[in-house]
């Protein structure tokens, strides 16, 4: 059944200060925004950071979600990364019982498959490295699954708007950034 809400994916470039991630996700939480996902990261600049938030919901709680980042003092800019065509990814990090054998040629032929990258190998286990949209890091854990999975890691969705597509927004600023 498909989502009734869409998801929209935010970019917010914020401060890079102690705290700010604690009081963005804090603010977020207390008025019970649904957030799919959240990656943060230095940029270019050591003093930003960019915030990518998935957020569920339509487009009023798009523009809620929106208003409130944008009236928090570390917050350089938002964008709506969705609005734009854009590239996204989620990295995956995932050990799958593999023993030496033909279980683990099998498993070694999904990771080609879905171009992967084992990282690591032990007696009984490999570790795996996925990237990709969404939908291809989960069906790749849906394929290992039988092998048994004893341990999954996965980061938020990171996203960038496409070389030549629309012209970034223009910054929504209480603040100047850091450094600049």
């Amino acid at each position: 059944m498909a989502n009734p809400h869409p998801r929209h994916v935010l970019s917010a470039l914020v401060q890079n200060v102690p705290g700010v991630l604690a009081h963005i996700s804090g603010m977020l939480a207390s008025r019970g925004y649904n957030i799919d996902s959240l990656a943060v990261g230095e940029t270019e600049n050591p003093s930003l950071s960019r915030m990518t938030f998935v957020v569920v919901g339509d487009d009023r709680v798009l523009e809620q979600v929106r208003k409130q980042l944008e009236k928090m003092v570390t917050v350089v800019r938002v964008m709506d990364v969705s609005a734009h065509d854009f590239v996204e990814r989620d990295l995956l990090l995932v050990k799958v019982q593999a023993p030496a054998g033909s279980t683990r040629s099998e498993v070694r032929e999904l990771v080609d498959i879905f171009r992967g990258q084992i990282v690591d190998v032990g007696p009984e286990e490999v570790m795996i490295e996925i990237s990709g949209r969404e939908n291809k890091v989960q069906a790749f854990i849906e394929r290992v699954r039988p092998y048994g999975i004893t341990e999954l890691v996965r980061t938020g969705r990171i996203a960038m708007i496409r070389s030549g597509s629309a012209a970034p927004e223009p910054a929504h600023s209480s603040a100047q950034p850091v450094g600049v």
